[in-house]
């Protein structure tokens, strides 16, 4: 299951591209789940010597397959929040050079992006290549609040309970689609849901 060809959408929605082996004195991957793939498809003895693989399971069982392309460090983590400090603290300690490698989900490269730019890595060192789930991360436009592995639209927040419904309005600031309340006018009259991409 891993790519997705995601239908043609409005500007604010990101284009994920396809990871490419790259010249440069460091490599940073980071993916979760299916992600795995995408680097088990670029990486090279060459590069492997030089780069540092976080990866975020979920439940999958593609880190025995990640350790053995011998990266030079690899790190294996329960989920994005508990990799976070890690991914922050590798970026801190970058050389000009790095080239970093995101794969997985929206959820993931959209924050672990967030992360690289604020640490000042240029766009054009950072690739992304989406693989595996199409859930979305939302954030509720009333409450503000985040809920992760969306599929369904309309869905429930899980903060304020409001009926949200799934926009492609995608924000690169907070990684996340944007979720407005699909009964506002008329409380109660909520389509049933159906999935996303459905």
């Amino acid at each position: 299951m891993s790519k997705f060809e995601f239908p043609p959408s409005i500007p604010s929605r990101p284009v994920w591209g396809t990871l490419e082996a790259r010249s440069g004195k460091s490599h940073l991957m980071i993916a979760d789940a299916e992600g795995a793939e995408a680097i088990l498809d670029v990486a090279t003895p060459e590069m492997m010597a030089n780069t540092h693989i976080i990866f975020i399971s979920n439940g999958t069982d593609y880190a025995d397959k990640l350790r053995t392309l011998n990266p030079a460090q690899f790190y294996e983590g329960p989920s994005y929040p508990a990799s976070v400090q890690r991914i922050q603290r590798v970026l801190s300690a970058a050389h000009m050079g790095l080239q970093v490698y995101l794969a997985g989900t929206e959820s993931l490269m959209g924050q672990a992006m967030n992360e690289a730019v604020n640490a000042g890595i240029p766009h054009t060192a950072i690739q992304t290549e989406h693989r595996g789930s199409t859930a979305r991360r939302m954030q509720c436009v009333h409450c503000k609040g985040m809920t992760e592995n969306v599929e369904m639209d309309p869905f429930v927040c899980s903060h304020c309970g409001l009926n949200l419904f799934v926009r492609d309005h995608y924000s690169r600031r907070h990684a996340a689609y944007q979720g407005v309340c699909i009964d506002a006018e008329d409380p109660g009259n909520v389509p049933e849901p159906k999935g996303i991409y459905e």
